[in-house]
């Protein structure tokens, strides 16, 4: 074949023939001002590894801290501003060329991550629980994340009071990944923005100070099983692009309905194909549903939960959650509500299985931060019951539950890193027992925390448990508030007994001592009460603001 030959078929593919002249070739359009909270933390994100290179260490810490609150501050101030200029309900719409959805979920969503980050990044930055060592604070991260655990060279870093101060811009960089993921309007950037939020999380369970050996572990499985994850969400978007022609949301709900008319030639034989769909979009949801932590995807949480430093667990936990029912819900309700016959019997049984397991397996734990790991794990079935309602309550119901939850979980989870021994953070149960005859405040906070979990009334966790099931209850899934219901007793064994423990039970004399934080970390334990005890006293308005902020844009 000729030269020229070729040229004449390139050129025609691209819709231009050498009779017709060349039209002019259009730029992007980008609506910058509504992507403006997700520009802020990556372009903070971005300066924070330039501190890392340029600012003299002893300066680096304070930096960072700085940066990173400004960061998600002005952040969150961008979202309500895009809220309050009707970007969630009147002018909703899909931006960056096809890309995000600027709709109420996605700033309702946003909001959440970025007010939970804000609250967890000041646990991060604590340094007043540990010892100094040789005169230097520390923090829960390894002085030195490239030195061997035990070898000369950790030791040396810690002698000259090292500090990964790099876990800031890895905690921006995550939280850029999360806001855009529940916003995403078509899958690659779906997957694009699981990988920008997955990736530094891997690392940062990577960097405790104490246990590092267990910590690496827990990175290492986390790696792994994320990267099946990955690949099986990647497979699904292979799998439906062949089906639709087309990543975007919109097409592929429209090839589900039957409304697309024009067919690629190109993708003749398989457009439309069922099988394809069925199989590319099961995949898709169990890339998303490991995520979320729902059985039989769960199996990294506990080992996750347990071995990553505290700070981290707290944010992974609450953010992590809230961006992944996010992704689900708009996957389910933007692009699969054509399916939701087909769908819904798989999540029914998933929910049922993911309450029970998580309540059953909970009670035999003896680990307080693999016990919170189970209870994540029921908390993500409880979850799903209301995204299965599939009507506009089910929506509100979640984002409600969501933004509740995300609160209790990093609060409970400042609590554990101040209950600390001579190794670090005492967190096998046993030395719990006393510790509200040792520290009356700690253990009453906690328990707080704990009866939100356990959905105790005049707690947010009952107000977003009440939500979820009446949504359920009426889009006609009754059965599994009844299962929701049994599961909610079953966990509020374990969540009792943790009481009962500390306030009824004898303390040790070799107990562990309760470390007084900073203030920093009595913010973020501050917050957590505060948002627990409002969202169950007085839920009704963020109740509607969770209502209005319900519809999707397609």
């Amino acid at each position: 074949m000729s030269a020229t030959a070729v040229h004449s078929l390139w050129t025609t593919a691209g819709g231009v023939t050498s009779a017709a002249p060349a039209e002019k070739f259009k730029a992007p359009v980008i609506e910058y001002a509504q992507l403006t909270p997700v520009l802020i933390v990556i372009g903070v994100a971005v300066v924070g590894v330039l501190v890392e290179a340029f600012v003299p260490r002893r300066s680096r810490y304070y930096t960072q801290v700085f940066l990173t609150v400004v960061a998600l501050a002005a952040a969150f101030a961008a979202v309500v501003g895009l809220a309050a200029g009707g970007y969630g309900t009147t002018k909703a719409h899909v931006a960056a060329m096809g890309a995000l959805a600027i709709d109420g979920p996605t700033l309702f969503l946003q909001g959440t991550i970025l007010l939970t980050s804000l609250v967890a990044v000041f646990t991060f930055a604590e340094r007043r629980l540990d010892p100094a060592a040789h005169g230097n604070r520390v923090d829960s991260f390894a002085a030195q994340a490239a030195a061997v655990p035990g070898s000369d060279s950790e030791k040396a870093a810690v002698k000259a009071g090292f500090t990964t101060t790099e876990v800031f811009p890895l905690v921006l960089f995550s939280v850029a990944g999360m806001l855009v993921f529940p916003a995403a309007n078509d899958l690659l950037t779906l997957f694009v923005a699981l990988e920008v939020f997955s990736l530094p999380l891997y690392l940062l369970c990577a960097v405790a100070r104490r246990k590092r050996l267990m910590s690496q572990e827990a990175a290492v499985k986390y790696f792994l099983l994320g990267a099946f994850s990955s690949a099986f969400l990647l497979f699904g978007v292979a799998l439906l692009y062949g089906y639709a022609g087309s990543v975007s949301y919109a097409t592929i709900a429209n090839v589900v309905d039957g409304s697309v008319t024009r067919i690629d030639p190109a993708l003749a034989d398989t457009m439309g194909n069922d099988a394809l769909l069925l199989i590319g979009g099961a995949m898709i949801l169990t890339g998303l549903l490991f995520k979320v932590g729902a059985v039989p995807f769960h199996m990294w949480t506990p080992d996750v939960y347990q071995g990553a430093p505290t700070p981290v667990t707290g944010f992974m936990a609450a953010a992590t959650k809230v961006a992944a029912f996010g992704a689900l819900l708009r996957l389910l309700y933007v692009v699969l509500p054509g399916l939701a016959w087909d769908w819904r019997p798989v999540m029914w049984a998933v929910a049922i299985v993911t309450m029970l397991g998580g309540a059953i397996v909970a009670i035999t734990q003896t680990d307080i931060k693999r016990l919170l790991a189970y209870s994540s794990i029921a908390h993500a079935g409880f979850i799903l019951a209301g995204v299965i309602a599939t009507t506009p309550d089910g929506i509100s119901s979640v984002l409600f539950y969501l933004g509740a939850y995300s609160f209790v979980t990093v609060g409970a989870f400042a609590v554990v890193t101040l209950v600390r021994d001579a190794g670090g953070e005492a967190t096998h149960l046993s030395k719990w027992a006393g510790l509200g005859r040792r520290s009356p405040l700690v253990a009453a906070v906690f328990a707080v925390f704990l009866l939100a979990f356990a959905g105790i009334p005049l707690t947010s966790g009952f107000s977003g448990k009440f939500a979820v099931f009446k949504a359920a209850a009426d889009g006609g899934a009754g059965g599994l508030v009844v299962v929701g219901v049994i599961s909610s007793a079953i966990a509020a064994f374990f969540y009792i007994r943790v009481i009962v423990l500390m306030f009824f039970s004898e303390p040790k004399a070799d107990g562990p001592t309760v470390a007084v934080p900073s203030p920093l970390t009595m913010t973020t334990i501050a917050v957590g009460v505060a948002v627990t005890l409002v969202l169950g006293l007085a839920p009704q308005y963020f109740l509607d603001l969770a209502g209005q902020a319900g519809v999707f844009v397609r």
